[in-house]
């Protein structure tokens, strides 16, 4: 298919138009106009580009793009060689941010809730990105985390009584734990997100509800794959989900 295809589809999509986001959704990057192979990952760093380029992607398809707000300008540096190696293969990079987190069946916290066997009931935070619900059957944060660790192949950060049972969860993939406060006044027993911050710990002592740090990377590498895969089958491309070993 073409790239302007390509493009226009996946913003009808993921309706790119109605989010105030931190960077550009879609072509950030622009190279050749026919599109039989994509590549999808995480983060488009210089180690996921390598690998997608080697297989021989026609685009790349990642959640952390380039071009943040208030970022250097300057094309420098480690975003000059990123940039340069994609233009010299005339491989293009289209990024989704908020609109990817935000999506109800591809989307990160959609795909995230659906392995940890979390059932939605609404949304809260910016532009309402953030989801909160009830576990499938009640567990305790013991076996909730236990859950995570199988799910994501990495032990989360706890703040909580491990023996203390949840039945409802708020959540949110990436760096949202500023949602903390907010998923404590809707009465959930537990908030898991990404990232913690210092503030949090004595937030999750002080009222009861469980804070749970499973990465930043481990949280968002789902709904990426998710449209990747979903792209591949409506349009008969080739797609591969490059992964890349990130501990935050």
């Amino acid at each position: 298919m073409q790239l302007i295809e390509l493009r226009d589809y996946i913003g009808r999509l993921l309706e790119v138009d109605r989010f105030r986001d931190y960077c550009p959704n879609g072509i950030q990057v622009e190279g050749r106009a026919e599109i039989h192979r994509i590549a999808s990952g995480v983060t488009a760093s210089q180690h996921l580009l390598e690998a997608a380029t080697e297989w021989g992607a026609d685009a790349i398809l990642v959640h952390h793009g380039y071009f943040w707000r208030n970022e250097d300008a300057t094309l420098t540096g480690i975003k000059k060689r990123r940039i340069a190696h994609l233009l010299q293969r005339d491989v293009s990079l289209l990024a989704y941010h908020l609109p990817l987190d935000a999506h109800a069946e591809l989307g990160n916290n959609a795909q995230l809730g659906r392995m940890l066997g979390l059932q939605a009931q609404g949304r809260f935070g910016e532009q309402d990105i953030a989801w909160h619900g009830e576990l499938q059957q009640p567990q305790t944060l013991a076996e909730f985390a236990a859950t995570i660790t199988h799910q994501l192949q990495r032990a989360p950060q706890i703040i909580g009584e491990g023996g203390r049972t949840l039945r409802r969860v708020a959540w949110c993939t990436g760096a949202a734990q500023g949602y903390f406060e907010q998923a404590v006044a809707l009465g959930v027993d537990a908030f898991l997100t990404g990232e913690i911050s210092e503030q949090n710990v004595h937030v999750a002592r002080e009222t009861g509800v469980a804070f749970i740090a499973a990465g930043h990377h481990a949280t968002e590498r789902y709904g990426v794959q998710a449209l990747g895969g979903h792209l591949a089958q409506q349009f008969s491309l080739e797609h591969r989900f490059f992964d890349q070993d990130n501990p935050v």
